[in-house]
């Protein structure tokens, strides 16, 4: 059977796994905007893929995408734009001029990590009020003129929902987790045997917050606690030194990115405990990979992280950048390693129900379906993929989503 044509434009890069499993399931081609200084995709997928890298300006990027629909309309069958910015916007034209049935993939709420700028913003990338004002007109044309929504998170549902949209909004959390790569074994591998280690794998920016988990590692160290940090991300010389003005740089190990199905999962059995600290999240997968390694979880209590990890039940939860909150949580996961197991098992049971990744992108490959996209079928599935807020229900937990 002939798999459908799809074209997966990205504009602020992919990660390698949803590339590989847009591949396993349609004739894909990707249109990436250039990436100064870093990756369009975090590795080269092992599928056979076409890439082609465009412009690095966003507006350039945006004719390149008008242009790529317009030229390729008749053998594609659908295209999948990621998120919606400039590019979304070329994209939702096109698809309307060209009869081309378009989705937009939303993995972050832009203009909420672009306001984590106003208090930690970067030299390089500091705060502008028109910036945040554009952001917020390009996400109220596209609510406009798209037709079609898929997001990681119902806190994203919302996010786009309030943007005015009145279309379709569909909850996939897209790249799901290999439940079977990302399983409990734990091993140490070449790391320090002596005290707990803590995993960190967060990009070094102003939305990931590593200076309130840096802050928290400092009181702990203080109070005589044996810990050690360790952190793979394309920023470890950032983190290490953001590390260094809290003194507590020698307590961390930290090197470039790693492979997400070679070593990863090596790293979240080795660890005592996963913290994803963050000011604002779409979903967060490290936590889920976590979860399915059954490693426990530590998480700020904000956005998509929400959703997953419920405090008292598949994790521990604390108040956005108060270190001292998140100290306690990390005391309280270390001194009770029985409790932070059945914590740990419960959020692999979620894993494996809602997030697990061959579920996911059959899920997704319903909601590309050309037909359904135009307005042919608006079948559902239901029972299985039900969303992760049932999950805590039917288990007697209150749900913790977020309002607006």
């Amino acid at each position: 059977m002939k798999r459908p044509r799809l074209l997966f434009v990205v504009e602020s890069g992919s990660d390698v796994r949803l590339v590989e499993g847009l591949a396993e399931r349609y004739e894909l081609s990707v249109l990436a905007r250039r990436i100064v200084g870093g990756v369009e995709v975090s590795r080269a997928p092992e599928a056979e893929v076409r890439v082609k890298v465009g412009p690095a300006s966003r507006l350039g990027f945006a004719r390149a995408v008008f242009g790529e629909l317009r030229a390729r309309r008749a053998e594609l069958d659908c295209a999948l734009v990621q998120g919606y910015g400039a590019a979304a916007l070329a994209a939702n034209v096109a698809g309307r001029l060209f009869r081309l049935p378009v989705s937009m993939l939303v993995c972050s709420p832009v203009e909420r990590y672009y306001l984590c700028r106003r208090a930690r913003g970067e030299r390089s990338k500091p705060f502008r009020r028109r910036e945040l004002l554009a952001l917020g007109a390009l996400a109220r044309a596209n609510a406009h003129l798209g037709r079609h929504y898929v997001v990681l998170s119902q806190y994203l549902a919302d996010v786009v929902r309030g943007h005015g949209t009145k279309r379709p909004v569909e909850v996939i959390p897209v790249y799901g987790v290999d439940t079977q790569l990302f399983s409990p074994a734990r091993e140490r591998l070449e790391l320090p045997r002596a005290g707990a280690l803590i995993f960190f794998s967060s990009r070094v920016a102003p939305e990931k917050d590593a200076e309130t988990l840096l802050a928290a590692v400092r009181r702990l160290l203080d109070e005589g606690y044996d810990l050690r940090l360790l952190h793979r991300s394309g920023g470890h010389r950032d983190f290490l030194e953001t590390a260094a003005r809290f003194g507590v740089a020698e307590r961390v190990i930290a090197t470039d990115a790693v492979h997400p199905h070679g070593q990863l999962p090596d790293d979240y059995r080795a660890a005592d405990l996963c913290v994803q600290a963050s000011r604002e999240e779409g979903l967060g997968f490290s936590p889920l990979e976590a979860l399915a390694c059954g490693t426990p979880v530590v998480a700020a209590s904000v956005g998509g992280l929400r959703e997953t990890i419920i405090d008292g039940e598949t994790g521990w939860s604390y108040t956005v950048g108060d270190a001292g909150d998140l100290a306690r949580c990390i005391r309280e996961a270390l001194a009770d390693p029985a409790e932070a197991a059945r914590r740990a098992a419960r959020g692999r049971a979620m894993v494996c129900e809602h997030y697990e990744r061959g579920g996911v992108f059959r899920r997704l490959g319903e909601a590309l379906d050309p037909r359904r996209a135009r307005g042919e079928s608006n079948e559902r599935r239901e029972g299985a993929d039900s969303p992760p807020e049932e999950f805590a229900a039917r288990e007697g937990v209150e749900s913790q989503r977020p309002v607006g």
